[in-house]
């Protein structure tokens, strides 16, 4: 295999909604790039994409799949992407690599879900598209009502390069408005022959390319200022316009396509080749802001962007070149640990295909095996360069649930399972909550985590269910209490004896703390002797003030009550979760010269506290997410309702790009499954994401239920 200089790689992402064909144009694209001398099928599951074994079962694409085609002197990278968007993280994995990319649009559904949804993607991304109706040699393809949806989606960026002499069976060609050729298939293995536009055509033909002649010298001044002198522009010329208006993402070209029958294939081939820009147009940038020229004379440097487990080759990790040469047996540094790594064996890509090469030049898309520090979103320099590239930034999480297998034997099975699909794919999140006692699985939607739990059961044999996840609530006071709590035990020898006096009250916000109390019967100025404050990882805070004089207790025993008080804060008297902003004075207590010890002292502090919590008027809080929807205007009734059942409330709504967008604050509790009840709602096409706000008191209806369940939960376990 050659070595492709920077100017002569094109990369470009593969995007479309399910069943649009891209799995099959893929195919069509590595025959004509002669990296492949027949081409399979889904329903064969032959294909070079779309390999794995649960991506056969389901028949659609479920991991990125880099893939290339060698082609006119040129190399263009493919990588092909999933069609829904639960599995995001791939795509933007693959705009991190791409410059440009290829949409395929099923002509017999028009604009679809994954079409309106990736489109977005793409215009977030800065990706300029091109858009190919795909299937049009089906029985119910129809290329004016595709065109129809794509310009309501789309506006008038996409501009027809091609429209085809006849659809559905019949369909075998295209007049091509560029060449002003009309090009006829003879098989279905992309023989094409080059004619003279029939006169039916010629008139539909010259119509066309006037206007988008006129378009592309639009883009550009010295081409307007020709087009107004001779009346026409060069194909050359034309290309040039086009080039500028697509690169500004203005401009969307439209081609004609048959996967199936390689309809077309070669000639959107030419195109990218034509059009799409190369790697060195597209610096990336470094975590410091830093741009990084695509420059093979540079000093080399690779970004990791995806990582995959096969089976005969272990991890494998897919880069691409981002400046200089990469050889094979070239060392590199980590900046991550320092650590250096040898490249033993590089790898041109195209699915399971991997073909071993010398070198590749910046801009290339490769992998390699066997390293040991390696990470997706990692940057590996020769010695002497520390740059980083910035990484990847994937979506918060919309979907969480929490996973346990049947068996308790599979625990550590399961970690190894889950910790692989994060590894695949950094969208699926797994952590232990120690608070929550669950092991909680987030990732952007249902079918990614029923991907997730085939891989569990399949590949690591363990038979796990999906349980709802609870909610991670905290417990607070809104008023001042005070207890005392006397430990005493005696059973033979040296006993256990400790006495504590303590009074609480909340911590908010811009209020001072207390320096008057009234504690049974009596006022209360405590004398703070010592103060600390400590600043809580699940949030918020408390605060402990030693308060006691005359030696009743021993200074000795205070971070053995400073012990006590945290345990119950770490175990909240209502229902087991975390307690937070409390501040604390202890103000009194008694000690024994011979029985007290530092226990004794850890469960006088956690019962008094307990004591205290529950006579200081305890409010339950829940997290709160801001949501923001992006959901289609007619299917905003349905939404909102659904969000009003789910408490929300309402903060704003905006338009963009055609959709509302509808922003809100809803708890937690009420998010489960909230991602597959709006693809219900909306048919797939409304797309949505989720931050976590703030905490907030639970209403008292809420807060009465949630300690009726905790004390089923108690009576349960005992």
């Amino acid at each position: 295999m050659n070595t492709y200089s920077t100017k002569n790689i094109r990369n470009v992402v593969l995007l479309g909604s399910s069943k649009s064909g891209k799995t099959t144009f893929a195919e069509a694209v590595m025959y004509e790039g002669k990296v492949i001398d027949r081409r399979g099928t889904v329903e064969a599951k032959n294909t070079i994409s779309d390999n794995t074994e649960v991506e056969q079962i389901n028949q659609r694409s479920i991991y990125a799949t880099p893939l290339y085609a060698e082609f006119m002197e040129n190399k263009l990278n493919i990588v092909d992407t999933p069609g829904v968007d639960d599995f995001v993280g791939s795509v933007i994995s693959a705009f991190k690599v791409c410059d440009s990319g290829i949409m395929l649009v099923n002509a017999t559904q028009g604009v679809e879900v994954g079409t309106e949804i990736f489109g977005r993607y793409a215009e977030d991304y800065k990706k300029p598209l091109i858009l190919g109706v795909n299937q049009l040699d089906s029985d119910k393809a129809n290329w004016d009502s595709t065109l129809d949806s794509l310009h309501q989606t789309f506006g008038n960026k996409p501009v027809v390069i091609q429209f085809p002499t006849a659809v559905g069976s019949g369909f075998n060609g295209f007049i091509d408005i560029l060449k002003m050729k009309m090009f006829v298939f003879k098989d279905e293995n992309g023989t094409r022959e080059e004619k003279d536009i029939p006169d039916e055509f010629k008139s539909q033909a010259e119509s066309m390319k006037s206007a988008l002649t006129e378009m592309a010298a639009e883009n550009d001044e010295a081409l307007m200022e020709k087009f107004f002198a001779d009346g026409d522009l060069s194909e050359e010329d034309v290309n040039k316009g086009l080039r500028i208006g697509f690169m500004k993402g203005e401009i969307y070209p439209v081609f004609c396509l048959s996967g199936k029958k390689d309809i077309g294939t070669k000639r959107l081939m030419e195109f990218v080749i034509d059009i799409a820009p190369s790697p060195d147009h597209n610096p990336e940038k470094t975590v410091e802001g830093k741009e990084v020229s695509c420059d093979p004379n540079g000093p080399t440097s690779i970004f990791f962007f995806k990582t995959n487990m096969e089976q005969h080759l272990g991890e494998v990790l897919y880069f691409k070149v981002e400046s200089g040469k990469l050889s094979e047996a070239q060392d590199l540094i980590n900046p991550n640990n320092e650590s250096k790594e040898r490249i033993s064996a590089i790898y041109a890509v195209a699915g399971k295909l991997k073909t071993k090469v010398s070198e590749m030049l910046a801009g290339d898309i490769g992998c390699t095996v066997k390293l040991k520090s390696a990470k997706t979103n990692q940057t590996f320099n020769q010695s002497g360069d520390d740059d980083v590239i910035a990484p990847i930034v994937f979506p918060q999480p919309r979907y969480r649930t929490a996973i346990k297998p049947k068996e308790e034997k599979d625990n550590e099975k399961l970690g190894e399972a889950l910790a692989k699909a994060n590894a695949e794919d950094p969208t699926v999140m797994v952590e232990y909550s120690k608070e929550l006692k669950q092991t909680i699985l987030s990732g952007q939607g249902e079918l990614q985590m029923n991907i997730v739990k085939w891989h569990v059961n399949h590949d690591y044999n363990i038979e796990a269910d999906f349980l709802a996840p609870k909610i991670p609530y905290r417990e607070t006071i809104t008023r001042v209490s005070s207890a005392s709590y006397r430990h005493k035990k005696q059973s033979g020898g040296a006993g256990q004896f400790g006495e504590v006096h303590l009074l609480i009250e909340p911590i908010v916000e811009g209020v001072p703390a207390g320096t008057r109390f009234h504690v049974e019967g009596r006022d209360l100025v405590p004398t703070i002797k010592a103060h600390e404050e400590f600043q809580l990882e699940w949030g918020g805070k408390w605060e402990f003030n030693n308060c006691v004089v005359g030696g009743a207790i021993d200074a000795g025993f205070m971070p053995a009550i400073k012990k006590g008080i945290m345990q119950k804060m770490e175990e909240g008297p209502l229902t087991g979760s975390y307690a937070r902003d409390i501040r604390v004075y202890v103000y009194d207590g008694k000690m024994h010269p011979v029985d007290s010890n530092e226990i004794s002292f850890i469960l006088a502090a956690r019962n008094a506290f307990k004591e205290a919590f529950k006579g200081a008027a305890p409010k339950i809080m829940e997290p709160i997410y801001d949501l923001e929807i992006m959901v289609p205007g007619e299917c905003m009734g349905d939404v909102m309702s659904d969000l009003q059942n789910r408490r929300a409330i309402i903060e704003g709504m905006s338009s963009e790009r055609g959709f509302q967008v509808l922003k809100a604050r809803v708890p937690l509790a009420e998010l489960y499954k909230y991602s597959t009840t709006l693809s219900s709602l909306t048919s797939g096409r409304a797309t949505f994401t989720m931050k976590f706000a703030e905490y907030q008191q639970v209403p008292s209806t809420v807060q009465d239920q949630l300690l009726k369940d905790y004390e089923a939960e108690q009576s349960e376990e005992e």
